[in-house]
């Protein structure tokens, strides 16, 4: 399993995935009105509205069954570490 991303919880997604594209050279994947993604050379970040995502951290597991289908066709589970932590657990359309 490997990290796949980092959330962060912003006001507005596409202005804060546009100033670290600028401020740090990251290529942005998606931005809409309520998330954003950007990918750096190690790792992608989020931008997500608080009313639709928390700020998390995301895992990749190739093997996860079920979950949330997003609009990208990935699908996903948030669940809670023991210290309230949330995580999520992902599985992109083209995984096998």
């Amino acid at each position: 399993m490997k990290i796949d991303h980092v959330a962060l919880q912003v006001d507005n997604p596409k202005e804060a995935a546009k100033w670290y594209c600028d401020e740090f050279g990251a290529d942005l994947i998606y931005a809409d009105e309520t998330w954003a993604f950007i990918r750096f050379e190690n790792i992608k970040l989020a931008f997500v509205v608080k009313d639709q995502h928390p700020s998390h951290i995301a895992f990749q597991d190739k093997s996860l069954e079920g979950g949330k289908l997003h609009r990208d066709g990935s699908r996903s589970v948030y669940k809670k570490d023991p210290f309230g932590n949330f995580y999520e657990i992902i599985k992109y359309r083209d995984d096998k």
